[in-house]
Order: C-alpha cells, then sequence, then structure tokens
C-alpha cells in the first residue's frame, strides 16, 4: 500500500508560479513512477506530467511543456511538480498517483494509489 499527501495548492494571480508536493509513505516510492494529473470543473481528469522511478524519463501534456516541471526526491519519498507562467486555464484539482512499476505512463489507468487531491486556483 501506497500513501500520497499532496501539498502546496491554493490561489495565484495569471503569470504566477507554484510547486506541488507529494509525499510518499508506504511501499518502497523509489521503484514506483509518478505522475501528475489534474481535474477542472465538469471535465474530465487528465494527463499532466509522469516521470520514471529513475527521473530519466519523464513526459508532459502539451499544454504544460515549457511551463511546468516533474522532478522527484528518492531520498525524500517525494514528487514535484514546479509550475510557471500559470494561466487560469490552469485551474483544477491536481492529483499525484503512483504505479506498481517503474515505467513513466500517460494512462491513468495504470496507476494504482492516488493521492486526495489538491486545488490549484489561477485567477486572470
Amino acid at each position: 500500500q501506497v500513501q500520497l499527501v499532496e501539498s502546496g495548492g491554493g490561489l495565484v494571480q495569471a503569470g504566477g508560479s507554484l510547486r506541488l508536493s507529494c509525499a510518499a509513505s508506504g511501499r518502497a516510492f523509489s521503484t514506483s513512477a509518478m505522475g501528475w494529473f489534474r481535474q477542472a470543473p465538469g471535465k474530465e481528469r487528465e494527463f499532466v506530467a509522469t516521470i520514471s522511478r529513475s527521473g530519466l524519463a519523464i513526459r508532459y501534456t502539451d499544454s504544460v511543456k515549457g511551463r511546468f516541471t516533474i522532478s522527484r526526491d528518492n531520498a525524500k519519498d517525494t514528487v514535484y511538480l514546479q509550475m510557471n507562467s500559470l494561466k487560469p486555464e490552469d485551474t483544477a484539482v491536481y492529483y499525484c498517483a503512483a504505479r506498481e512499476y517503474s515505467t513513466a505512463s500517460v494512462y491513468s489507468h495504470e496507476y494504482k494509489y492516488w493521492g486526495q487531491g489538491i486545488q490549484v486556483t489561477v485567477s486572470s
């Protein structure tokens, strides 16, 4: 079992930055690929970013490329999402997720463990 707890969300003006953190406990974090997903009101959950166990494989959805950066610290069992140049359309609940495997994935159904989610609101 893996427990995931997100932090760092909040309200920010357009153009601002936030850094989300996801602290993992339980099963060995260092063996798991991690991902960030988001769900805006009235929309389905969508993929944002993923990182492999080693940190060498990273992928982003097109809308955040060049603005968001995913990283991980296996010594701290934590994955991060640095979000810069935020836009109102980035407003959503952001979820951290963990796979049982080491390879990164953009598919939500391939993630077994999920955090509770954290609100990010970008005002115009």
